[in-house]
């Protein structure tokens, strides 16, 4: 729901055993067992478009027309490929219940008004009940729960593990809280509306004024213009709240988060505190000692409702959790729901969407996150690179200012946020992903994440309704074509995919389970850039080279981000490099493991060490020693 804002990455399940966790199961265990990857493979898939094989591309079109995907398109035969394409876990976008434009009185829904709902399937990150899943999702709404349970075991069988959204910052327009477990009040239940602010009020108010539907802008209508009996321009909320995005007019912009209302953490009107804070050395505490803190703490209320919905999810076998927009939640409520998330299931992928640098470290360390968004740096310089505004050059002061928490930042190149690299927007074709898709997979021991169809080269073409082209549509129901020609109604054998298709799903394939399986990749690294670009003839700033080392393993990656120009070079490891190696002098063959063709030869003497390297444009090597 934030399109255009700005923000994740890795601590090995290894660090926590180190740490002397006695990890628990979650109450669904795994029949599958999965080897423990170098690096993990987040696969995030759109869940309500998955499985939709219809290809009527309607706009503002409704369920019927335009289809929709269910938690039971995910078969066995999908999940098979899926964790084939190399993935560790699957990130099910869009699981629970938010607002939506579709009549599900009959099973004790309320229903939306389109004023407050963007899309006709509205926003994942507008949630109504915590408690449940989005009926959208089941093939038979009343038994929805028990339909994702089943979901989050086959995953399991299948040997990955679940992550699903939480997100605090906000909450839909009307949330109502139909499924609450016995003892837990709704959102806003005991909240004194006479004030703008108390600590234990979940949500902010403006006193003495009632809420305004937005003025619409460039010709906007809801539902594309449709009738429908609430669509008029009203909606009653008195007294008015606080939008989810912070703003503090009873009438929001048009282009503010008008269909949610932001949560209150305790943070009063003028930004102070009105919450224990940590301690200053807290950064170098464990979940435990987190945990123990907060244990005879009074916090507020909202904290608590966040904390019980966390472990509900936890006790159905979620295994982590991406957090939407988690800047503009206090790190101290981090500390306080992550170590008791962690006090759970230990293992437990904790994932936030922050896109200040400066924060970094405050929510990794204090906040206790596993994995943050790899955005604002590492994405946005790639994405420049391989639109041809920017040098590689950059790339390196980048890692090195990440160098002391690489392994907790998350990689990726699409996200139902971002526009899809096939899109004209961005790079206009598929492949102009790859040199950077290799760079993001191994570049440091952080996650590497795919957004479904990004496989298979889905440009986001489709105007769905609500929003424009270029991202696939997280508003409306809607086809994805590329992934529809993968899916093959429902064979998931690819069958109707081009031969270019087929090329980038096997690229994307190799490189995945590469990424995986490498012990050099959840080891060292250094780049070896800056050296070639002051020593050796014909190397450039559209190409980039570094290594990546453990005792089992020793990696050369270098990488052609050019879409048109090959090219050749004597590549050159520096010599303190090659003593660290202990490489004795001679010639010492290589492979190249992403295809396994090519063997160059290193050539060692003197101390130095060099390669052969003519790379055909967009083409990447990595080179096994």
């Amino acid at each position: 729901m934030k399109n255009n804002l700005l923000m994740a990455a890795l601590i090995s399940s290894m660090i926590f055993t180190a740490s002397g966790c006695n990890q628990k199961e979650s109450k669904k265990t795994s029949t599958t067992e999965m080897s423990e990857p170098h690096k993990m493979v987040v696969y995030q898939v759109f869940t309500r478009l998955f499985g939709n094989t219809k290809t009527i591309q309607k706009p503002w079109g409704t369920l019927e027309e335009n289809g929709v995907g269910k938690f039971s398109d995910f078969t066995d035969n999908a999940l098979k490929e899926i964790r084939d394409l190399g993935v560790t876990h699957i990130w099910y976008t869009g699981v629970p219940h938010h607002a939506v434009i579709r009549d599900y009185t009959q099973y004790g829904i309320s229903n939306d008004d389109p004023d407050v709902v963007k899309g006709r399937a509205g926003s994942p990150y507008a949630i109504k009940d915590y408690y449940q899943v989005n009926p959208d999702l089941a093939e038979d709404p009343g038994r929805r729960m028990e339909e994702f349970e089943a979901l989050i075991e086959r995953t399991h069988q299948h040997g990955m593990k679940v992550i699903i959204d939480i997100v605090p910052n906000h909450v839909a327009r009307r949330y109502e809280g139909r499924n609450n477990p016995a003892g837990v009040k709704d959102f806003g239940a005991d909240d004194d509306t006479s004030v703008a602010y108390h600590r234990d009020n979940n949500f902010y108010y403006i006193p003495g004024s009632s809420f305004k539907v937005p003025a619409p802008l460039d010709g906007y209508r809801p539902l594309g213009g449709d009738p429908h009996p609430l669509a008029d321009g009203k909606f009653e909320e008195i007294p008015a709240k606080w939008t989810g995005n912070g703003s503090r007019e009873a009438q929001p912009h048009f282009y503010d988060w008008y269909e949610t209302v932001k949560v209150n953490y305790g943070v009063k009107p003028d930004g102070t505190k009105d919450f224990p804070t940590l301690p200053e050395d807290f950064a170098q505490k464990d979940f435990r000692t987190h945990a123990e803190f907060w244990k005879d703490k009074d916090v507020p209320d909202s904290w608590k409702k966040f904390r019980d919905i966390a472990l509900f999810w936890i006790s159905k076998g979620v295994d982590g959790f991406r957090y939407d927009m988690a800047e503009m939640v206090p790190v101290e409520f981090w500390s306080y729901l992550n170590s008791a998330i962690k006090m759970e299931n230990a293992s437990a992928f904790l994932l936030a969407e922050i896109y200040n640098p400066k924060e970094y470290r405050n929510y990794i360390h204090l906040g206790k996150m596993d994995y943050l968004y790899d955005k604002v740096e590492l994405y946005d310089t790639l994405k420049n690179i391989m639109q041809g505004k920017g040098s590689t050059d950059h790339l390196v002061p980048i890692q090195q200012g990440l160098a002391d928490i690489g392994k907790h930042m998350l990689h990726f190149l699409e996200n139902h946020d971002e526009q899809r690299v096939a899109s004209p927007d961005f790079a206009g074709k598929a492949e102009m992903a790859k040199p950077a898709a290799v760079l993001s997979a191994t570049i440091d021991r952080g996650p590497m994440m795919i957004y479904f169809g990004q496989e298979v080269g889905e440009p986001g073409a489709e105007y769905a309704g609500f929003g424009k082209p270029s991202r696939t549509s997280i508003f409306d129901y809607i086809g994805v074509p590329h992934h529809q020609r993968w899916m093959n109604n429902g064979k998931f054998d690819g069958g109707q995919l081009s031969a270019e298709e087929k090329e980038l799903r096997d690229f994307y394939k190799r490189l995945l389970n590469l990424t995986k399986g490498s012990p050099a990749l959840g080891g060292n690294y250094l780049e070896i850039h800056r050296y070639n670009r002051q020593n050796t003839e014909w190397y450039n700033d559209r190409v980039f080279a570094y290594v990546r080392w453990s005792e089992e393993q020793k990696f050369v990656i270098i990488t052609n981000f050019d879409s048109i120009q090959a090219f050749g070079f004597d590549l050159e490891l520096p010599a303190d490099l090659v003593k660290d190696w202990e490489l004795p002098a001679g010639d010492h063959r290589m492979l190249e493991k992403l295809y396994g063709e090519k063997q160059p030869i290193l050539q060692v003497s003197g101390g130095k060490a060099k390669v052969r390297v003519d790379l055909k444009p967009l083409e990447s090597w990595i080179l096994e020693l």
